[in-house]
């Protein structure tokens, strides 16, 4: 493992030793955000002139991803004189941090039209959904390309602002959005919804729902978000609850991940059922059923399959599976 020195005390390029287990995708990215440049005003100027700058591209919530004709996608990661000239014109930037000695910095071109926007751009690159290749690249460039769509996500949703309507504008290097009315000035940060996600267990066997929205035949855990006043482990609960009429008891922290699809925290954990008889009471649920261990692991063969590898369903299924919870 490759060490480095931040300037703020962290010694590891990809801190794992925080984690007990196999860590979520989006993040763990050995990412110093470094806090502190975002509170000088010049940053912008001082970073767009540093030969070590590296921009990632963001439009309409999608990635500039290369991908070549042999290998993995990847993020593509531009120098300054590397972006084409069509695609310069914005003022939406976002200060990311710094890796290895290069500063990353994210660019949101969303006002450029569709076919201004393939102009210029490196060979076989082009704007991707990260959902669609999140699993498959590597973990530094999904965790950037999550935390670059996340912001510009919550800056495209506050223009204006909620106590007096005036328009906002944004600061601290991408970080924070302030109101313009003087009289007001309230300011804004980014905002994260917290979810819990559950895997509930009775001996040998794993209760699993289903969405109608999601591809014919695929389950994965039971999941809803926190509300205020409501404690993670009731926020479980409650959820079960809802959407199964199932209580439960036990119920343990796993890990989390972020998921920016498109601004949530997911908090992993299992619950042991307290009761078995499967009542569907949510209407967003088509479909709640217990599956034994030998089922789960032959999904394929029932016309079923799991949730999609790089979510922490997938990865609470698959530690189950391995009896590693």
């Amino acid at each position: 493992m490759t060490l480095i020195i931040y300037s703020w005390g962290m010694v590891d390029n990809y801190p794992f030793h925080l984690f007990n287990g196999f860590p979520n995708l989006y993040g763990f990215s050995g990412l110093d955000r470094r806090s502190v440049e975002r509170e000088e005003p010049n940053w912008k100027k001082k970073l767009l002139n540093d030969p070590n700058t590296r921009f990632v591209l963001n439009w309409r919530s999608k990635s500039l991803i290369s991908e070549p004709t042999l290998g993995y996608p990847s993020a593509v990661k531009l120098k300054l004189e590397e972006i084409p000239p069509n695609l310069e014109a914005t003022d939406q930037y976002v200060f990311l941090g710094q890796k290895d000695a290069l500063w990353y910095v994210g660019i949101d071109i969303s006002t450029v039209d569709e076919f201004e926007l393939n102009k210029g751009l490196p060979e076989n690159s082009s704007f991707r959904d990260l959902r669609e290749v999140g699993a498959i690249l590597d973990r530094f460039d999904a965790c950037i390309l999550s935390y670059c769509r996340a912001i510009f996500y919550w800056q495209q949703n506050n223009k204006f602002c909620g106590v007096c309507g005036s328009k906002t504008a944004i600061s601290k290097a991408g970080h924070q959005i302030d109101c313009k009315e003087i009289t007001c000035r309230k300011p804004v940060f980014p905002r994260t919804d917290p979810a819990v996600i559950m895997l509930v267990y009775d001996d040998d066997r794993i209760l699993l729902g289903r969405q109608s929205i999601w591809k014919k035949g695929m389950y994965s855990t039971l999941a809803g978000f926190l509300e205020p006043g409501e404690t993670l482990e009731e926020a479980v609960a409650r959820e079960v609850f809802e959407e199964a009429n199932i209580e439960v008891e036990d119920v343990s922290y796993h890990s989390s991940q972020p998921w920016p699809f498109p601004a949530s925290i997911m908090l992993g954990f299992y619950a042991k059922a307290r009761s078995t008889e499967i009542r569907r009471n949510d209407e967003e649920v088509e479909d709640v059923q217990w599956f034994t261990r030998d089922e789960v692991s032959q999904f394929s063969k029932l016309g079923k399959s799991l949730p999609r590898k790089d979510s922490i369903a997938r990865c609470l299924i698959e530690d189950w599976l391995r009896n590693d919870y």
